[in-house]
């Protein structure tokens, strides 16, 4: 069945964080949501949430930080959303595109005062939106860019995709 919702959770499954995502879905089911699934292990939910999706977001990082005592950012977006981002990434079909997904949207000039430096890696970076791309000419493996450097220079936290993750995200939220 097709679902509204896709909770994109920071930092999961990564540094000793561990939320597997049968107790994930369960949570999230737990909090009333329908149609509850996850894609691989990285913290990608897919759902029709009880009531407002926002709220449902804050009351998934709570649930989680009671259970495993971490906090998490759960940054959702509708299907709609996530095609729009991919749909206006700014570099073609690069082989290593990463969308980063942010909780908010930053101030202008933080956004264009981070994407004009230089990490070593020749990363492209653009801000649109509450979303950053970056293509990754090296991999992201190569990289200086860190999700603390993003954070500090945008003054918001995020989770960072696949351009191919993204894609079937997509697909799998219009499935029905």
């Amino acid at each position: 069945m097709a679902v509204g919702h896709v909770v994109l959770l920071r930092a999961v499954n990564v540094g000793g964080a561990t939320l597997p995502m049968a107790r994930l879905r369960e949570i999230a089911a737990e909090l009333g949501a329908t149609d509850v699934s996850t894609y691989i292990a990285s913290g990608n939910l897919l759902c029709n949430p009880p009531g407002d999706p926002d709220s449902f977001d804050r009351a998934l990082e709570q649930a989680i930080s009671n259970e495993f005592g971490y906090f998490r950012e759960a940054i959702g977006r509708s299907p709609d959303e996530l095609e729009r981002a991919l749909a206006a990434y700014p570099f073609g079909a690069a082989p290593h595109g990463h969308l980063y997904f942010l909780t908010g949207e930053p101030a202008a000039e933080a956004a264009a005062s981070f994407c004009a430096q230089d990490f070593g890696g020749g990363e492209r970076l653009q801000v649109i939106g509450r979303e950053l791309h970056i293509d990754y000419p090296a991999g992201a493996g190569a990289t200086k860019l860190t999700p603390a450097k993003i954070a500090k220079a945008l003054g918001v936290t995020g989770t960072g995709r696949n351009l191919r993750t993204v894609a079937k995200l997509i697909e799998l939220s219009r499935a029905g």
